[in-house]
């Protein structure tokens, strides 16, 4: 009789517990599923928004050529095929990309977007014992190529080194360049940063920034 509170606090103790667990649970799946959509909606928006608003002003210069120059009508009709074969293209290769992406995957992709730009490069770190939730490493990997693809865009750098560490739990990625650098006192996280740093909250984790400029 003298242990049945006991038993019975710990019975509840543990039913609420339990009940904790499943709402985190709950929580962490609305979570994961609002990033994909936010993911999504960004890379529809800077993938396909600027080809199909051309679509949209070809179709209707050629609406309007088409009983004045046949010639130039078909030219744009043209165009807008291509273009619109473009889109098509890359939301198969959006939809390609929803799926999980490792950093040593991505790694090798970035390789041969370095070697096109001409921009010498190094990769250190043991990348393929990095041992992290499938989640985390693919908003690193998103991150990642983020970054680099603003090297290369906007950087005019000539060499570009990647850091991959990891120290237990803790997993950190340095990306350096010889580049022109930022303001860093006027910086407005444009090209990307802004979706990059939203990216990295979500899995609790920072973003950086460092210039010499």
């Amino acid at each position: 009789v003298v242990l049945l509170p006991f038993t019975l606090y710990s019975r509840n103790k543990r039913e609420n517990l339990v009940g904790e667990l499943e709402v985190a649970k709950e929580r962490i799946a609305e979570l994961i599923i609002f990033e994909e959509r936010q993911r999504i909606a960004r890379d529809l928006h800077d993938t396909l928004g600027q080809k199909l608003s051309l679509i949209v002003l070809k179709s209707e210069l050629a609406n309007r050529l088409v009983k004045k120059n046949d010639e130039q009508a078909i030219t744009e009709l043209k165009d807008i095929r291509q273009t619109a074969s473009i889109a098509l293209k890359e939301v198969r290769e959006l939809v390609s990309d929803m799926r999980a992406t490792t950093i040593s995957q991505e790694l090798v992709r970035i390789e041969q977007i370095l070697k096109a730009a001409e921009i010498r490069y190094e990769i250190k770190g043991d990348i393929h014992k990095l041992k992290i939730p499938v989640l985390i490493e693919n908003v690193l990997s998103m991150c990642l190529k983020e970054a680099i693809t603003n090297i290369v865009k906007h950087s005019a750098a000539k060499s570009c080194k990647i850091i991959v560490k990891q120290n237990h739990n803790d997993i950190s990625v340095t990306i350096i360049d010889d580049g022109k650098g930022m303001d860093l006192s006027n910086i407005l996280y444009g090209n990307g940063l802004r979706g990059m740093e939203e990216r990295l909250e979500f899995i609790n984790g920072t973003l950086t920034i460092e210039s010499d400029k």
